[in-house]
């Protein structure tokens, strides 16, 4: 077991560079699948959800090389339909990319339900929506999802989404992309890795149109060839280190970003008093020790994005006045805040409403990480506080942010990696006391 320890209290400074984006790489690596041919991956981010999604394409017969850090080939080819390592993929909510790409590819798909970070339900009804329109046979029993083409190929359809779904878009335009005819998706999201995947497909040679806008073209093709990609950079990570440089009241070039993605988070950013200055691949944050508060409401994309909610709610613990965050997407996305309370933070949750009175003094306490982004957040308050903050459960961190504490380290972070023990289980206790 191991935890995050951080002695908080010094402003970050200096230069980071972003990775690629988790969101596009995780529905990349499956749409390799779908390639006959050798798919050259650049920018591919080092996380723990890339490298199962990457075990789970060696299980299903394709050939995984690491040409350097970010740089991977995956060679196809020679996959064949088979029951993937479903304990990997109960790991990870993008396994359910999974099905448009097995379908696509072998007229069949068995996964397990998405897993991932729990903070609200994540049901797949528009993906099962999607599926269906384009011809497929779907079946949810005992935690797998079982899916069939009755005639061994999908064919185009008009889908209408009920309602905004990043996941459900990206897995239509998987199973589509393979199938015969035309497919248009409508009530589409617009997410920027949305556009990515779409990118990824076309450059091998897929005919997707319409991508970052809400109808969604595509002209199903034969077959995919290979040929290289880099993944645009992460989005969320970027933000997660404007967020932090503001909230430490410290100076930091974030490079390696597409300014335009962070449009959203400068905004609300600037809002707070914080300088944000945009250049072509990079943006420079000032935070100048003396937050405003600021009341925010996550949408989908081109609004602000519900995976940097917490990251901002540990800063405006520290804003003058009081600010309110509505939770626009999930249902249960608060629960970071009993940790934030932990640490001397005042915070009332009224099911999506959060009401921030600032100003808190955060003092170092022993917290843990409920799921990805929160614990981002709590690593942000953690560099802030007072004294020593001790995380617990840091694989969730660890599933979306590349070398995490390294790059805190290097911004002059006092953040280190310390091993612990686990706790015995209570039949260990009753003996060690007999």
């Amino acid at each position: 077991m191991e935890k995050y320890v951080i002695k908080g209290g010094k402003p970050l400074q200096g230069e980071v560079d972003i990775s690629g984006a988790k969101n596009a790489a995780v529905a990349i690596i499956p749409a390799a699948l779908m390639v006959d041919g050798v798919c050259r991956i650049e920018n591919m981010p080092q996380i723990s959800d890339t490298d199962m999604l990457l075990t789970i394409l060696t299980h299903l017969g394709a050939e995984v090389k690491l040409i350097n850090g970010s740089t991977i080939e995956i060679d196809s080819r020679n996959v064949k339909f088979s029951d993937a390592p479903f304990d990997l993929m109960r790991k990870i909510r993008a396994s359910y990319y999974l099905i448009g790409a097995m379908l696509s590819r072998f007229g069949s798909a068995k996964t397990t339900m998405p897993g991932g970070c729990n903070f609200g339900v994540r049901p797949i009804d528009q993906h099962i929506k999607g599926m269906n329109a384009l011809g497929a046979d779907i079946e949810v029993r005992n935690g797998f999802v079982y899916a069939e083409a009755p005639d061994g190929r999908l064919h185009g359809a008009k889908i209408y989404l009920d309602k905004v779904s990043v996941g459900a878009t990206m897995n239509i335009i998987l199973a589509a992309t393979l199938a015969t005819g035309r497919t248009i998706i409508e009530n589409a999201a617009r997410e920027p890795h949305i556009v990515d995947l779409a990118n990824f497909l076309n450059s091998m040679g897929a005919d997707i149109r319409g991508a970052g806008t809400d109808t969604i073209k595509v002209n199903g093709v034969d077959k995919l060839h290979g040929g290289s990609y880099s993944i645009i950079p992460d989005q969320i990570e970027a933000g997660t280190y404007m967020v932090a440089a503001a909230a430490t009241g410290g100076e930091v070039l974030i490079k390696n970003v597409i300014p335009k993605h962070l449009d959203c988070i400068s905004a609300k950013l600037r809002e707070t008093g914080t300088i944000v200055l945009e250049y072509e691949d990079s943006v420079l944050v000032k935070g100048n020790g003396n937050l405003r508060k600021a009341n925010i409401k996550t949408l989908p994309y081109p609004g602000f994005p519900t995976d940097m909610q917490p990251q901002m709610g540990a800063l405006l613990c520290m804003a003058n006045g009081t600010s309110v965050i509505t939770e626009g997407i999930y249902d249960n996305r608060f629960k970071y805040v009993n940790e934030l309370r932990k640490m001397g933070a005042d915070v009332q949750v009224d099911g999506r409403i959060a009401i921030f009175e600032g100003r808190a003094k955060l003092t170092g306490a022993p917290v843990m990480a409920c799921d990805l982004r929160a614990g981002a957040a709590i690593v942000i308050a953690g560099l802030c506080a007072s004294g020593t903050t001790e995380i617990e459960d840091i694989h969730f961190i660890e599933r979306g942010y590349e070398n995490f504490v390294g790059k805190l380290r290097a911004l002059g972070a006092d953040i280190s990696i310390v091993d612990f023990p686990d706790e015995p289980d209570i039949h260990e206790k009753v003996i060690a006391i007999g």
